[in-house]
This record gives structure tokens, sequence and C-alpha cells, in this order.
């Protein structure tokens, strides 16, 4: 049998065309799922990628195979020098996206706009201003709200990512999907995931099956429609009849889309995770900045994915402790 050559197949067969980049560890938010009440230890600034760095390292996954690259962070708008970053990536052939909490967003619609990005991901985890405030520890809701009808006004296609929680905000599921009802924009229901710091325990996840429960109680099956799901996606798609949007469910835990899965992360210290579960990384930027080939770290921390959730095959797996504490925060990994 020959040797595969392709660096980014992995021994289940699937193929890694995107790739997700974090640039910073930094947020202007403090969401209490993404970073540990007392905070993170954050990577010296020496430890991080330049712009030089990024741009070729993503060049060498491009050159493999990658086709899409989604910008995260932290928030990844308040890096110094992400109108380089942007110009720099707009140059490989891929569709850049980007992933934001948009509170800055509307300082950067024409850097936006003159680097062809046209979709953007916001994160959203509540339509009420005290809640927004609770689950951020921060004030900008207001800003957030109106940054994200400004994204819609300037013809951006936007997902509004949020992350459920039994018991906070499960009981907006309904006001998320109205908020599709008058606007072109995707709302996606995330599944609550473990990670370090974020004190997660199955009690507080609300799964696919109870969303699919408040949309079933609310509308009649006429009322709404399963949409086809783009090849590799994360979410299950349904749209309300004489909507203007859509909403989505993203069912990493109870459902997860493993099989498909064509996804890497590159974290802003030049880690290579190959699944978002992953407790194991792969130094990057380590041996590039020595000036040899990084492709043999990529091929091995591809080859060595897990089949389902980093190892983690079983929802009694999954409610271990020791199989995901060693994983980083949110925060640090990227969204």
């Amino acid at each position: 049998m020959s040797e595969n050559k392709n660096i980014l197949q992995d021994s289940h067969g699937r193929n890694h065309a995107y790739l997700r980049i974090s640039l910073t560890e930094r947020c202007n938010l403090r969401c209490t799922y993404c970073m540990p009440s007392d905070g993170v230890q954050l990577s010296p600034k020496s430890h991080l990628m330049t712009y030089e760095e990024i741009y070729e390292i993503a060049k060498t996954f491009v050159d493999h195979g990658v086709t899409k690259i989604r910008l995260t962070g932290g928030e990844p708008l308040v890096r110094k020098d992400i109108p380089v970053i942007l110009e720099k990536l707009s140059s490989l052939p891929v569709e850049l996206s980007i992933t934001s909490n948009a509170v800055i967003i509307d300082k950067f619609i024409d850097v936006l706009k003159a680097n062809g990005i046209k979709k953007i991901n916001v994160s959203l985890d509540s339509l009420d201003e005290g809640k927004f405030k609770h689950i951020t520890r921060r004030h900008e809701f207001k800003r957030v709200y109106n940054n994200i009808l400004l994204l819609i006004k300037e013809g951006f296609t936007v997902k509004v990512n949020a992350v459920l929680i039994k018991g906070f905000n499960d009981n907006e599921i309904i006001d998320f999907i109205n908020f599709t009802k008058d606007l072109p924009v995707s709302v996606r229901f995330i599944e609550f995931m473990p990670f370090d710091g974020n004190k997660w325990d199955m009690s507080k996840m609300v799964s696919y099956a109870e969303v699919m429960h408040y949309v079933n109680e609310t509308f009649s099956k006429d009322d709404f429609i399963r949409l086809q799901d783009a090849p590799n996606d994360t979410s299950k798609n349904y749209k309300i009849n004489g909507y203007q949007g859509s909403f989505a469910i993203i069912s990493s835990v109870t459902n997860p889309f493993c099989d498909s899965c064509n996804r890497l992360r590159l974290t802003a210290n030049g880690q290579l995770k190959n699944c978002l579960f992953s407790s194991t990384e792969s130094d990057l930027l380590t041996t590039f900045r020595t000036g040899k080939s990084i492709e043999p770290i990529i091929k091995k921390a591809v080859q060595s994915k897990f089949k389902v959730r980093g190892g983690m095959d079983t929802l009694e797996k999954l409610q271990e402790p020791k199989l995901h504490n060693n994983n980083r925060s949110m925060i640090t990994i990227g969204g």
C-alpha cells in the first residue's frame, strides 16, 4: 500500500480544508463559559505568532488543500495589526471569514470589505441587556446589538452564535428564532461544551432535542422546515415559513458531527489542535522559527486525530473531568 502523501487527510479518511486561526488570547468581554472567573495566564507576546508567521504558516496549509480560513480570538479585532493580517491572508486563494463579539466591529467595516470578507459570525448569548451583562461581565449589549444590525445593513452574511445554558438563556430560544423574522440572519444555538475553568456539567447543557422541544411547542410542523445542510456543516438548519432568516443547532455534545469534520485549529501561540475537544497540541511555531519544515508535524497531528470528540466517544467519558480538564480554556483556543 502506498503512503498517503496528503498531510491533511487523517486515518479515518477525513480531509481537512478548513483552518481556524486564533489571532489573540485577549478579549474585551469576559464570557463565563469561555474565560475562567479568575482569568487566564496569557502567553508572552514573544510566544505569539507575528503577522508574517500567521501568513506563512497559513500558506503552508493552503498549499496542501485548505480552502477556507476563519479568524477568531479572543476577540480578533483587538489585535492592533489586524488590517495587515487581513490584507496578507486575503491574498491567499481561500474564503476568508471572521468570528467577533461585534463590540468594536463598526470601526472595521471598510477594512473587512476591502479584504473580501463577506461572512461574519457574531457571539451573542442573550437578547436581554441584563443577562448579557451578567454572562459577559461587561455592559456592551446595545453596541453589539446595533452593530449586528449595521453588519446586515452593510450587506454582510451574519450568523449569530448563542451558547445555551440551562436556567439562564434557554427561555430565550423562541425570542432568538423570532429575531430571524424580519432580519436575514442565521441564529445558531450551541450546546454548552466542557473546557478548563468553565464549570461545565451535563445538567447545564441544553441539548438538540430540548431545543426542538421548544420549537415544536411553539410552532406547528407546517410552520418550519428542515433546510439542506452544507457539506461538512456543523449545524442542523431550520427555517420558519415566512421568516427572512433561519436558525440552526450545533450539537457538538449530544449529536456530534465528527464523521464529516474538516476543521483544524491554530492557536495564537502557534499550536495546532486537531479537534476542539482534544487535550493535546502540536507546536508548529517553535519549529517554524528554526527554519525547519512544519509539514511533518502537521501530518502527524492530523493522523493522530480521534474519530470522535478527542477520544471521548461516549457521554459517560465526556462527564469525566480528568478527560477534558487538560484542555485549554476556550478563550485561549479560539472560537
